[in-house]
Parts: C-alpha cells; sequence; structure tokens
C-alpha cells in the first residue's frame, strides 16, 4: 500500500479526483493552473534546493539544519488539504526512520507562512486516512459526484467530470 502526497491532497478536496488520479488518468499537464503553479513554485525560495524524492513521496523542500519539511502552495483555498499532505510527510518521515521534523507550509503570493505539527492523534487519523484512500482507489469506478462543487471549475479534471 503505497499512498502519495498528492493523493492524500484529493481525499480532502475531492474523492472521484482522487480516484481519477490513482488509476492513472491525469489531467494535470494540461492545466493552466498546475502550469501556473509550477511556475510559481520553481520561482519562489530559488535560495533553497528543491524537491527532495522518497519513494515518490516529492517534498518541496527541505531545512535538514532546523529539520523542516517546507510545503509551497499557490493559495490557501484548500488549506485542509495542504494541511493533511504535509503531516503525511512528517508521518512518513516518522514511520520510515527518516527523522523527527516539523512542516511550514508556505504561500509566497499571500506572503503567509503556517507551522504544522504532527501529534499522536494526527497520526491515527492519517492511519485511518489511508485505509479510506485505499478503499476509493480499488473502487471499480470513479465516485460520482452529485453536482459540481466550488472548486471544480478550476479543476484539471473539470471537463472530464462536467462537460
Amino acid at each position: 500500500m503505497h499512498i502519495t502526497g498528492t493523493q492524500l491532497n484529493y481525499f480532502f478536496v475531492c474523492k472521484r479526483k482522487l480516484w481519477l488520479f490513482a488509476n492513472h488518468i491525469q489531467c494535470e499537464q494540461e492545466s493552466d493552473l498546475v502550469l501556473q503553479g509550477k511556475i510559481m513554485h520553481e520561482n519562489s525560495y530559488s535560495y533553497e534546493k528543491k524537491e527532495y524524492e522518497f519513494e515518490g513521496i516529492k517534498v518541496d523542500w527541505l531545512d535538514l539544519n532546523n529539520k523542516v519539511i517546507h510545503e509551497v502552495k499557490k493559495s490557501d483555498k484548500v488549506e485542509e488539504a495542504h494541511l493533511w499532505q504535509l503531516k503525511y510527510y512528517l508521518y512518513y518521515f516518522r514511520k520510515n526512520n527518516i527523522g523527527e521534523f516539523t512542516g511550514e507550509i508556505n504561500y509566497p503570493k499571500l506572503r503567509k507562512k503556517e507551522q504544522v505539527m504532527l501529534t499522536d492523534d494526527d497520526v491515527v487519523y492519517i492511519e485511518k486516512i489511508i485505509d479510506e484512500i485505499e478503499v476509493v482507489k480499488n473502487l471499480p469506478f470513479a465516485p460520482k459526484v452529485e453536482k459540481p462543487m466550488k472548486i471544480c471549475k478550476k479543476c484539471s479534471y473539470n471537463d472530464l467530470c462536467w462537460v
């Protein structure tokens, strides 16, 4: 059972998006908004080493001196998903004996930072989420969404779901 940070993020955003992504139906490469996010990520904090990858877990940047995992986001509109994605990275590092880290979500456009810690209750919750993600990933078909959500307008899967 392998879960990526993106899958965990999508679990909070939309179960249908999670299923599509996990089943290799990916539309992100066609999205202007995703491209904007990548450009912002590449141009922000240029003095920091970018992207560490551990078995499919991509961390935006690590401050190894202070043991901080940084996650860079374009906006804070799906803040809960961002928070749990970073907590998942903290969980992953702890579980795989990489080390005890804290987290920081960086919103360069908003000039905002949010500190993130992993608690024992978070670990229990993340393990529950991992089980639920596996259930969604293994559904025979993508879960239905009854009506468009506010976030669907900017989702890279919008055309696939609603057009």
